[in-house]
């Protein structure tokens, strides 16, 4: 306890400091700001990615060899892939005109979300289909399928479907159009003769002559929650590595005396650690990692016992402990070089810039196009990349655990850098943390410690 000291002079103390009006709503107009920014990026991110639609990959595969039909050769599948062609909003969808060996490689690594296959016999099933409408005999209708890819995501697997619905929908009637007046011409008297009428059911076949197959190229395994595992296991890596570093760096200032540590009612604060800023950086990037390797081995653990299917578990772990040091590292170096403010760029760095442009739920060819800008840089995009192909691709580089890597250890070199450079010139300056000396307090003669 501080102890009270007798002097021969009557001495003021020093008045209590009052809460100004700038201190008081400086907080209130900080997180109304932080609060729009969030609206503002959540909302714009879900509330119409059909308007949003830009770029969306879809693979166009056309086997069809053609068949000879009346004496001349004809090729539908060269006439529906040359209508898809121009019918299909090209500022809205990227429809590639692929083989179907190229087609698959990119279903595989998630660079298409959805692939039309036109078989090699459509032509001819085509034209028995028209024969068949009026000799007897059993026929079938020509078959187109669409190729979903429920691996790239849930919500880009129910885009390729609508798109399928509307645009093979309307190929159907255009085709159903072209075999019923073919049919008709076939089927025109001789000058004379009595005409011949297709019955109503021949009608019917001719005006939906395709059957469009939906299919998916390959199929997610129980426990992937329908695609969803991917985005909320890098969500967990991410805050992990932001929140995990704000705690380390909370509890260690705490522990050398640069910050009160409180408990409930119990309150202390030790005396200040003479330790310079570098190695107080040191020891929490050290926290840093030892908490990596934890937690991303807890995490693993956490989804096998709850059923999630992970086909590379090393890679997953390796993976999940580069994320959480790179986040956590440039965290604590943020801390360390703005101070308080650190806390808020962070947020706004890995959450509220972070998660609308991960493409983890809608993907970015469904967002506004500055998502797109922002998930070339942002980290939580990265991570879901990486996080998706080991889960979903089997760890293939293409699928974007490359670029998953790269990333990550390009921030973790940026903030190891940008972490010593900050500190080193902190500490060459002389820029102590401590606490400022007001008149009263701090070092003058009858100066008093409060004890506790």
């Amino acid at each position: 306890m501080a102890s009270t000291e007798s002097t021969g002079s009557t001495e003021t103390a020093p008045r209590p400091r009052h809460l100004s009006p700038f201190r008081w709503v400086f907080p209130i107009v900080v997180v109304t700001l932080l609060a729009s920014l969030l609206g503002v990026m959540y909302l714009d991110y879900v509330v119409d990615p059909e308007k949003n639609l830009h770029d969306f990959p879809i693979a166009l595969v056309n086997q069809d060899v053609g068949d000879d039909i009346g004496g001349k050769h004809v090729n539908f599948g060269d006439q529906i892939s040359d209508g898809l062609q121009q019918a299909v909003p090209s500022d809205q969808i990227d429809l590639r005109v692929l083989g179907i060996n190229e087609a698959q490689l990119q279903m595989q690594s998630a660079r298409v979300y959805g692939t039309i296959i036109i078989p090699s016999d459509f032509s001819k099933r085509l034209g028995i289909l028209g024969v068949g409408s009026v000799v007897p005999g059993d026929i079938t209708k020509p078959i187109i399928t669409l190729q979903t890819n429920p691996r790239a995501g849930a919500f880009a697997t129910a885009v390729v479907q609508k798109f399928g619905e509307r645009a093979l929908t309307q190929v159907n009637a255009q085709v159903g159009q072209q075999l019923t007046d073919q049919v008709k011409a076939q089927l025109t008297p001789a000058p004379g003769a009595p005409p011949t009428e297709l019955t109503a059911a021949t009608r019917l076949v001719l005006a939906q002559p395709l059957n469009i197959v939906v299919d998916q190229f390959w199929p997610l395994p129980g426990g992937s929650g329908e695609g969803l595992t991917a985005f909320f296991y890098s969500l967990l890596l991410l805050l992990v590595g932001m929140v995990g570093a704000m705690i380390i760096h909370q509890l260690i200032d705490s522990a050398l005396g640069f910050l009160p540590t409180e408990w409930g009612p119990w309150y202390v604060h030790y005396p200040r650690a003479s330790i310079s800023r570098v190695k107080t950086l040191l020891i929490k990037w050290s926290a840093v990692v030892v908490m990596a390797l934890a937690v991303s081995g807890a995490l693993m653990g956490i989804a096998a016992a709850l059923g999630m299917p992970i086909d590379r578990p090393l890679l997953l772990f390796i993976f999940g402990t580069l994320v959480i040091v790179a986040v956590g590292v440039t965290c604590t170096s943020m801390l360390a070089a703005v101070g308080t403010a650190g806390l808020i760029i962070n947020l706004i760095i890995f959450i509220i810039l972070g998660l609308p442009s991960s493409g983890g739920t809608i993907p970015i060819e469904a967002t506004p196009k500055y998502f797109g800008w922002l998930a070339k840089f942002e980290p939580m995009h990265q991570v879901f990349l990486g996080t998706r192909s080991i889960l979903y691709f089997y760890g293939n580089g293409r699928a974007g655990l490359t670029r998953g890597v790269w990333m990550a250890v390009l921030g973790l070199i940026i903030g190891v850098v940008g972490g010593l450079f900050i500190t080193r010139v902190y500490d060459r300056k002389g820029l102590e943390r401590k606490p400022v000396e007001t008149p009263g307090t701090g070092g003058g003669k009858h100066a008093k410690p409060a004890g506790a």
